[in-house]
């Protein structure tokens, strides 16, 4: 097999988590490789809410002028608040406030959001390659490389580290952990996504409906500009298998309830439907580092379990992933010893939000009757709207 080049790092996926620790390395001097099957943009099944959070991290890489640009261009639509319906049809309206140094959220499409990163990790220094990666490289049990399919040729590309950002699927992730370190599925969850146009919307506003049947799911109605608006509904996997209803259908029954059914006009078909699956991040000991590699982002299973978000979760696991490797590399230890403290960085971050929002789930799927009451004690005490959406 030819080898095609080296490099101090490979990223696998040039989605949120791989394009912000190609952007972050990049920026500290590093031979960064951003590989991806596909060119950009392209369009990535979600729900497509970005939160305070992602546009702070974003910030902090110096990407504000990009956002300000995609605002101007209608691809980034600014939320204002939200909106919480539970299973007796009491709805929660609440407002989001902007971040300290004022941050906002938004709708984005992910075939927009994620170019936005893409092309500025290209800005940055990182190279980008269009290629299909089939496996990691291995030597020894060490991670070297990845081996990648490129105009229907088999090449190699090696590097000192090597970071599965390849998504749920993540061919980096199935190669380097076991059987028994899979997900389970009371930890993964189904969802659907669709695209609908001339709905009637409340402008600026994300919906939320908790209602018994999908809990500790929920379904969504965002809006996303130009009378466009992004519609779905996700639940627990094991749950959902215990049904054995159709996905496509369970959404066509919640677009037949009569105040949706109302708000959409007779002739409104929907667009772009897709299913996808998550990994949940409350699964325990799964490991994220292992010689010459780490996961990031939905590869490593970092899925916030409440709200089935991502991406906020993808972004810090990319600038954790990016301070480690950086440490490593300068210190000349890529093995696990060198690397595994990424695994104590990211329980730091993020496990403890994890484990509550696991805590949640399992009360609403064990106590569905609780939601109302749920929802209204967390309106009296304001803290919904920051905690709902601060975890997309």
């Amino acid at each position: 097999m030819q080898t095609m080049s080296e490099h101090d790092v490979i990223v696998v996926g040039g989605g949120p988590g791989g394009a912000t620790t190609a952007t972050a390395l990049a920026q500290r001097g590093h031979d960064v490789l951003l590989v991806d099957r596909h060119t950009f943009p392209r369009d990535k099944i979600c729900g497509d809410a970005i939160s305070q959070g992602c546009i702070r991290i974003m910030n902090d890489l110096g990407m504000s002028a990009r956002i300000e640009e995609a605002v101007a261009r209608g691809e980034f639509y600014q939320l204002d608040g939200m909106r919480l319906v539970g299973p007796s049809g009491y709805t929660l309206q609440a407002e989001f406030r902007h971040g300290v140094n004022g941050e906002k959220s938004y709708v984005a499409p992910r075939m927009y959001f994620d170019a936005v990163i893409q092309q500025h990790a290209v800005d940055s220094g990182a190279k980008f390659l269009q290629a299909e990666v089939k496996a990691p490289l291995i030597d020894n049990g060490t991670v070297v490389g990845v081996q990648a399919r490129e105009n229907g040729e088999v090449k190699a590309y090696r590097s000192r580290v090597v970071v599965g950002a390849d998504g749920v699927t993540s061919t980096i992730m199935r190669a380097l952990r076991s059987e028994v370190e899979q997900h389970v599925d009371k930890h993964r969850a189904v969802a659907l996504r669709a695209y609908i146009k001339g709905m009637e919307l409340y402008p600026h506003e994300v919906e939320f409906f908790l209602y018994e049947e999908i809990l500790p799911g929920y379904a969504w109605i965002f809006p996303a500009g130009d009378g466009i608006a992004n519609i779905g509904l996700g639940m627990r996997l094991d749950r959902f298998r215990s049904l054995k209803k159709n996905l496509k259908k369970m959404l066509q029954e919640f677009l037949e309830m009569p105040d949706i059914r109302a708000r959409i006009p007779a002739d409104t078909d929907l667009r772009d439907v897709a299913i996808w699956q998550l990994s949940f991040g409350s699964q325990k000991r799964l490991r994220h580092a292992f010689d010459g590699a780490l996961l990031v982002g939905d590869a490593a299973g970092f899925i916030n379990p409440m709200t089935g978000g991502g991406i906020h979760n993808a972004l810090i696991s990319g600038m954790l992933a990016a301070e480690t490797i950086d440490d490593a590399l300068r210190a000349g230890d890529v093995s696990r010893h060198g690397l595994k403290i990424y695994e104590q960085r990211c329980d730091d971050e993020m496990w403890e939000g994890m484990r509550k929002s696991y805590l949640y789930q399992r009360v609403l799927l064990n106590y569905p009757t609780l939601v109302d009451f749920l929802i209204r004690y967390m309106g009296r005490h304001g803290a919904v709207a920051k905690t709902f959406l601060s975890k997309l």
